[in-house]
């Protein structure tokens, strides 16, 4: 039946209808209505606004015009949402919909991004850069070298050179633009002393500075091979080229000195015929390579099977104790005899209103093997290694999750325990039902219908439980054996961090496809797990 069909059959219904739409109209015009929200709301689109100018400014000196393109659609769609009369719904979904996309889809879409280029110590840029750094880092004083007469000055935070050439023109430029001529530069004497748009450090502010100064170095054209101007005091500089002179049609660097040659042999570093690479490189796409390594990798191999099988391990036996543990202090703290249940309840959720990272950091000082409150008091002055033992080092970790949470599966179990009707109870003991039974049998699976979803949302929580190990143990005792920097302790996104973030190699691209395959291993368990749970629904 259509629309049509409806108002012609039901006038009444359709009535009804159309004043509730002029009510639900009437409501919006007064809610949007008065000087205060559209003084309110001109505000805050004016801060969305400049934000959104200021990115844009921002990515039109990095070049990223997609970027660009997708900021200036944006902020012209927040605009006509909230200016527009037509678009209610939209004007609560907006903030939101943007805070999700910019801080889950895009994480998520970028760390995928990653986890198919090198990225990583050495490979952080293009290979422009690469280049310039590289025969930045073998520059050497032209031996005829003229002097080029030099003020140091400031734009935006980067220090520069306005250098006076032996013609006297002046010219000035910063590490990453090279020398651009001035116009309108003021001479102090035969000697540029300011240029527009720029600041000119004072002699004090130079000797506060030496260190940056003398390590500038302003790149003379486009050309590397023309070499940069430095200068050792701030008031002279001099010209150096580079011992490596690059061919950007053959994508070789050549050392002037020993006649080797490095070329692009796109692995995203120059490299020798021996297989010699410089560093830095630049960052490629590397394909499934990272997904290979992290599963074929003989040195990787042995930290990730023990490191994954940790974690399985710790995210079941913490999600069993906790419930359990929860469970039974539900079922005591929900008998109708005891009293002062409130006080009591009270208590039991105190480890859950204090934040997990200082519960844990307090932990870690009473387990420290030496002056810990654990060993001093508790055990009469033991040297128990709680923290430095490898499985005295798990059990720490399970003991400290365990108070954290348990109080969550009290109070769920609590909900859950009163949701039960009482009469189920009182008829299953009315037929001679032992109290075991009754709780096996009619309790428990009830329980379960509510709970189950929670189990496993706790154990993709706890595999990933990062707060805790990097907290109590940061993945500790380290294994020395292990190529990576990884310890006895870590689970897998805590290996994936360290991988990330520490040692003198940080390889993003590896860590990324770590997380890709957590994510998936965690989404695959919790699918099959939620299909199992089904047949729970058959009890309601």
């Amino acid at each position: 039946m259509t629309d049509t069909q409806t108002t012609t059959a039901d006038p009444a219904a359709d009535r009804r209808r159309l004043r509730r739409q002029r009510q639900a109209h009437d409501l919006a015009e007064r809610a949007g209505g008065g000087i205060r929200p559209l003084v309110l709301k001109l505000v805050l689109l004016g801060v969305v606004d400049a934000i959104a100018v200021y990115a844009v400014l921002v990515l039109i000196g990095f070049e990223q015009w997609l970027v660009m393109g997708i900021v200036v659609a944006v902020a012209a769609l927040v605009n006509w949402i909230y200016f527009s009369r037509r678009t209610l719904p939209a004007k609560y979904l907006t903030p939101g919909v943007i805070f999700l996309v910019l801080f889950q889809v895009f994480v998520l879409l970028y760390t995928g991004y990653v986890a198919f280029t090198n990225y990583g110590t050495g490979h952080n840029g293009t290979k422009e850069q690469a280049v310039a750094s590289l025969m930045a880092s073998a520059l050497e004083r032209v031996p005829d070298s003229p002097t080029y007469p030099v003020t140091v000055v400031e734009q935006g935070g980067a220090l520069g050179l306005l250098v006076t050439t032996p013609e006297g023109e002046a010219l000035v430029g910063t590490t990453e633009q090279p020398l651009q001529e001035v116009e309108g530069a003021e001479f102090d004497g035969a000697k540029a002393a300011s240029a527009p748009g720029w600041t000119t450090l004072q002699f004090a502010q130079v000797l506060q500075r030496q260190n940056e100064v003398t390590a500038l170095s302003v790149p003379y054209s486009e050309d590397p091979n023309d070499g940069a101007i430095r200068t050792p005091d701030g008031t002279s500089g001099y010209r150096y080229t580079s011992a490596l002179e690059y061919d950007e049609q053959a994508g070789t660097l050549t050392n002037g000195e020993t006649g080797v040659v490095y070329r692009d042999t796109g692995v995203g570093a120059f490299t020798a015929d021996d297989g010699t690479q410089l560093m830095p490189g630049w960052q490629i796409t590397v394909g499934f390579d990272n997904f290979v390594r992290a599963v074929t990798d003989q040195r990787l191999a042995g930290p990730l099977v023990y490191v994954t099988l940790w974690t399985f391990a710790f995210a079941l036996i913490s999600v069993a104790s906790t419930f359990f543990l929860g469970l039974f202090l539900a079922i005591t703290f929900n008998n109708a005899r005891m009293r002062s249940r409130a006080v009591y309840r009270v208590l039991m959720i105190l480890p859950y209103a204090i934040p997990s990272f200082l519960s844990a950091l307090v932990w870690a000082g009473m387990m420290n093997q030496s002056f810990g409150f654990l060993n001093q008091v508790i055990f009469a002055g033991a040297s128990i290694p709680w923290l430095t033992d490898p499985i005295m080092a798990k059990v720490s970790i399970l003991i400290v999750n365990l108070w954290l949470g348990f109080p969550y599966m009290f109070l769920v179990c609590t909900g859950a325990l009163q949701s039960i009707p009482d009469e189920l109870q009182e008829a299953a003991t009315v037929d001679g039902a032992r109290p075991w039974a009754v709780f096996r049998l009619i309790k428990l699976p009830l329980l379960l219908v509510s709970v189950a979803p929670l189990l496993i949302a706790s154990f993709a929580f706890n595999f990933n439980n990062f707060n805790v190990v990097y907290m109590l143990t940061d993945g500790g005792p380290r294994d020395s054996a292990a190529p990576i920097p990884v310890g006895h302790t870590d689970i897998l996104i805590s290996m994936v961090y360290k991988v990330a973030f520490t040692g003198q190699t940080r390889d993003y691209g590896l860590a990324s496809a770590y997380s890709i395959i957590i994510f998936v291993v965690v989404a695959v368990i919790s699918v099959i797990a939620f299909r199992r749970t089904k047949s729970l629904e058959e009890l309601n």
